[in-house]
């Protein structure tokens, strides 16, 4: 059986370049397309789009979470301090708490101010773009493992859900006979009530009329054919979740016709229970790629 995929995963790499430490996180979990959340630093903002093309070709559709944290571990890689901006600010903030009477940690107020802190690096080095590419593809690799497992174990679980829906038809093809005549007998008495003696040839067509209206073999054979596809999907697997939901549907018409027609205690009481696996299949079709 080929593999099919939750839309919940996560993944975590971590690169020590040589002045720097990289740690990439990427959590997924369900959407309807694809929804691409991106936190990078500053420094790499000019690789974001070719970061969120990687994502969005390997994950294809989820709610997705990228980070990218950046932690200095060289010091010949220390940001740059704009002295310049530094007493600007600090001459700017005394004058104001000069004037309002409060007093302050200048300094600290400063240092988290924007630009006073700068990169000695202009440009992103090729190679370092490369380390980071590779990690992040390493990470992107872990989150589809993660989602192939959890698929895996929702695949087994939906197999489940289709054995106990077909099972349930079989019981109500047992059914079949003892509704129909229950059907009959119900006609015959509220004839025998009756003063005048029917038409037979008229009785036998409204008797036919009245049972093909409530006659469900096809809506059984139906159901049958869907199960079985629904099955072949999963076997085939992939990006399937969609046309399963679309097979769910239609399996949720034919139980919900059955459920007009059957005019039986036990066989609606088997449809329910169906209606009741088919919430549970529809529920975790909601997290299937």
């Amino acid at each position: 059986m080929a593999h099919i995929y939750s839309m919940t995963g996560f993944g975590k790499t971590v690169l020590q370049l040589p002045a720097k430490k990289i740690t990439i996180e990427l959590k997924s979990l369900n959407s309807k397309q694809i929804d691409l959340n991106v936190r990078v630093p500053n420094f790499y903002r000019e690789k974001e789009a070719a970061m969120r093309q990687l994502v969005a070709e390997k994950l294809q559709r989820g709610k997705i979470d990228l980070y990218l944290y950046c932690e200095i571990t060289g010091p010949e890689k220390a940001p740059h301090i704009n002295e310049n901006l530094v007493m600007g600010y600090l001459n700017q903030l005394k004058s104001i708490s000069s004037l309002a009477g409060v007093e302050g940690d200048y300094l600290s107020a400063v240092m988290r101010l924007p630009d006073v802190l700068q990169s000695t690096e202009d440009e992103l080095e090729e190679e370092e773009w490369q380390a980071i590419r590779k990690g992040l593809d390493d990470t992107l690799d872990q989150l589809v493992d993660f989602r192939q497992t959890e698929g895996g174990q929702m695949a087994n679980d939906l197999k489940r859900q289709l054995q106990k829906i077909a099972a349930l038809l079989e019981e109500i093809n047992t059914y079949e006979e003892e509704r129909v005549e229950r059907i009959k007998d119900k006609l015959n008495k509220g004839l025998a009530e009756l003063s005048e003696q029917p038409d037979e040839n008229r009785y036998e067509q409204e008797l036919i009329y009245y049972l093909e209206k409530l006659d469900i073999n096809e809506e059984k054979v139906r159901l049958k054919s869907h199960l079985a596809y629904f099955e072949q999907l999963l076997e085939r697997g992939g990006a399937i979740g969609k046309k399963l939901g679309f097979v769910a549907q239609e399996m949720g018409r034919e139980i919900n016709t059955m459920g007009a027609k059957a005019n039986h205690a036990a066989m609606q009481k088997r449809v329910i229970e169906m209606k009741d696996q088919l919430e549970k299949i529809k529920e975790q079709l909601l997290n299937i790629l």
